[in-house]
């Protein structure tokens, strides 16, 4: 490929493609042609708009962008919000085109295997509270306060979250009690900009939220828009496509990312160094779960559905042929068909008049075993598990148990991987934040966090193995291994505190000659010389 070649590439190509395909010596060539085309738009851009109109041209074509649609449609799915709640019955008109009917039975069942998957999904990596660990115990006792039951109930809703949206965001802010902790922001309300193509940085990102207000005493839905930048929070209302400033109190529409009021009232305003804003992706591609099981769910919903329908509807079940009552034109059959469940039919001759029935048996069984695929297919899809799997009938070994959890273990190693990538930024505001209250300077301190994914397990074979191998591999290995145990260094401390006391009361108990100590009362002066001595007169 030459120079030439890779300059129209890297213009008309998205950079991803751009990557797999040139070669390593025109990698950098290709990032510095990008770089300089990228920044003679952008001073182009500036030179026609301000930045507020750049803003809002950007919030314009988010807002209704299919990205953005399918993380809210994420979030509906979940709370049973599906589009089977939309569907009309319609048939075949007069005129061979679909018509809505309004007097059939139109139900609208939700089997939300959706949601069942991504709650598995969530509570599988999430669920269970991780561990950190660390050779700094000071630090490590300050971590563990920052990571209250308060931050795992957080961290669990955000792999809920990023599921539903592909990504969610944590905020790092400080509360009117002047705590620190972290706020859940769902993917559909934050626009990012990323510095890099692989999205690990952030330059700034907009925050769409809706408020309920009032216009005199009418409620009144409000969007605020909040631009978070290295220089504070910029605040407006999206008033028609319109930025306008959120003045209240006839304050500035501009504040700092976190204030600080002394005893004497006085405020202080401080920026964070980085944009505050930490992304928990469930993968890389950003992906959010509905995407690859909207088809099935849909389609359960749909099977249930129909079933329903056609338990109630007479006229699919009883056809009632009317003899000599006119013909009909085919357009007219299929209306009176699906509207009355009747068909006029009309003979030469002498065939007197009269009425016949034809029987129409719905067959759940046909339901049933559509119903079953989808749902099977939907939990490949899902990468979930079936808790009903025939493999853990009567008494499943580990190895039956691993096979069953293959797909969620391979999808939660993405996920974690994602989330581990999360903590180093979460670790980085927390030691801003105990640097800046005098609780220590912490940087570059090494510390690891250990995600306890739940499992099911056989615990008496595991427990067997563990006994095993003891004398095999270390105290702690064993230790680690046991699935009554979750945090493993604070098993080893109990453990070592029970041996130093039973060691203590063995030394209590011993006697050197041989025999129990008797209880002595120090006090008593009659108590002496116990060990057989003489006793002078």
């Amino acid at each position: 490929m030459t120079a030439y070649d890779a300059c129209i590439t890297a213009i008309h190509l998205d950079y991803s493609i751009i990557q797999k395909g040139v070669k390593t010596l025109f990698s950098n060539f290709v990032d510095s042609l990008t770089l300089r085309v990228s920044n003679f738009i952008l001073e182009g851009a500036k030179s026609r708009m301000t930045d507020r109109e750049f803003l809002e041209k950007e919030i314009a074509a988010w807002k209704n962008s299919p990205q953005r649609i399918m993380q809210i449609k994420g979030s509906l799915y979940y709370d049973g919000e599906h589009d089977i709640l939309k569907r009309k019955r319609t048939m075949i008109g007069e005129n061979g085109q679909l018509e809505v009917v309004e007097n059939l039975p139109n139900n609208r069942i939700i089997d939300n295997q959706y949601a069942k998957m991504v709650n598995q999904k969530a509570n599988y990596l999430f669920g269970q509270p991780f561990v950190i660990s660390g050779e700094n115990e000071q630090y490590i006792e300050l971590l563990n306060k920052v990571f209250s039951k308060k931050f795992m109930r957080t961290l669990k809703n955000a792999g809920k979250a990023a599921y539903n949206g592909g990504i969610a965001w944590l905020y790092p802010y400080y509360t009117e009690e002047g705590k620190f902790a972290f706020r859940l922001f769902p993917a559909y309300e934050i626009k990012p900009y990323w510095k890099d193509n692989e999205h690990t940085m952030l330059d700034f990102f907009i925050r769409l939220y809706l408020v309920i207000g009032y216009e005199g005493t009418t409620p009144k839905l409000i969007e605020k828009v909040e631009v978070y930048d290295l220089d504070g929070v910029h605040r407006f209302i999206l008033d028609g496509g319109k930025l306008v400033p959120d003045i209240v109190n006839n304050e500035t529409a501009d504040v700092p990312h976190v204030t600080v009021t002394d005893a004497q009232g006085n405020v202080q305003g401080f920026n964070w160094s980085r944009v505050p804003l930490i992304p928990l992706k469930a993968n890389e591609q950003e992906i959010p779960l509905l995407k690859r099981v909207k088809s099935l769910q849909d389609g359960i919903n749909v099977m249930l559905s129909d079933f329903e329908n056609n338990m109630q509807e007479d006229a699919r079940n009883t056809i009632l042929v009317l003899k000599n009552y006119d013909g009909q034109n085919l357009g007219e059959f299929r209306k009176n068909l699906a509207t009355y469940g009747a068909v006029k039919v009309r003979y030469d001759g002498d065939t007197k008049g009269g009425v016949e029935t034809l029987e129409i048996t719905v067959n759940a069984d046909n339901y049933k075993a559509i119903v079953e695929i989808f749902k099977k297919a939907l939990i490949e899809n899902a990468m979930g598990y079936d808790a009903k799997d025939d493999r853990l009938s009567g008494n499943p070994n580990q190895m039956n148990i691993q096979s069953m959890y293959s797909d969620i273990d391979i999808d939660a190693n993405d996920t974690e991987a994602e989330a581990q990538a999360a903590f180093e930024d979460i670790f980085w505001f927390i030691n801003c934040h105990f640097a800046n209250t005098g609780q220590g300077d912490f940087e570059g301190e090494e510390v690891t966090v250990e995600f306890n994914r739940d499992m099911l397990m056989n615990e008496s074979e595991a427990i067997d193995n563990c006994t095993k191998s003891q004398g095999l591999l270390s105290d702690e290995t064993v230790i680690s291994m046991h699935p009554w145990v979750d945090d493993v260094q604070a098993e080893l401390d109990r453990l070592e505190k029970q041996k130093k006391k039973e060691q203590e009361e063995a030394a209590l108990q011993y006697d050197p000659f041989g025999q129990m100590q008797q209880k002595q009362n120090p006090a008593d002066p009659n108590q002496g010389n116990q060990g057989g001595g003489v006793d002078e007169e």
